[in-house]
């Protein structure tokens, strides 16, 4: 497969994470873009960095790090607001299934450890290609832009 010569991906998108890798604050908290619904007590994010297309956060406007923080109508509607996602998604992609989860803390994989949130993550068949593995790279294949737009005029 290899000559030696390094393989290159262009991803020039990613020169902002490079440039300043460590979030200096919360992006929950002051979301800057990429917001596609706010409600009484969450919010729903695409994901800038996404596992997939369609890769979306939710999270509690409430800034806490476990499930037990949020009150019961705080968690009642951080669920509908998932619910709501996953039925935009559907509407929008036609995905075969879905990932959803909550990574707790870093050794979990959170990435935000202090602000919990809800990772939606529309699957196809066969979405796991030879990129992951042969070049341990992800392929999306719509611009965040692009989804963003059109998420926002069916939400």
């Amino acid at each position: 497969m290899s000559d030696g010569a390094t393989n290159r991906l262009w991803a020039p998108w990613r020169i902002k994470y490079i440039r300043n890798p460590k979030v200096k604050k919360c992006i929950f908290c002051k979301p800057d873009k990429y917001v596609i619904l706010k409600t009484k007590h969450s919010m729903a994010m695409l994901n800038i960095f996404p596992y997939n297309n369609g890769h979306i956060m939710v999270a509690p406007l409430k800034h806490v790090k476990e499930l037990s923080r949020l009150s019961d109508a705080e968690m009642l509607d951080l669920f509908k607001t998932v619910e709501k996602m996953r039925s935009l998604l559907q509407e929008t992609l036609q995905p075969q299934g879905y990932n959803i989860g909550i990574n707790i803390a870093r050794a979990a994989g959170a990435g935000i450890p202090g602000h919990l949130h809800v990772h939606i993550v529309p699957r196809w068949q066969g979405d796991t290609n030879f990129m992951p593995i042969v070049a341990k790279t992800k392929v999306i294949s719509q611009s965040i832009e692009e989804l963003y737009k059109q998420l926002l005029k069916k939400c």
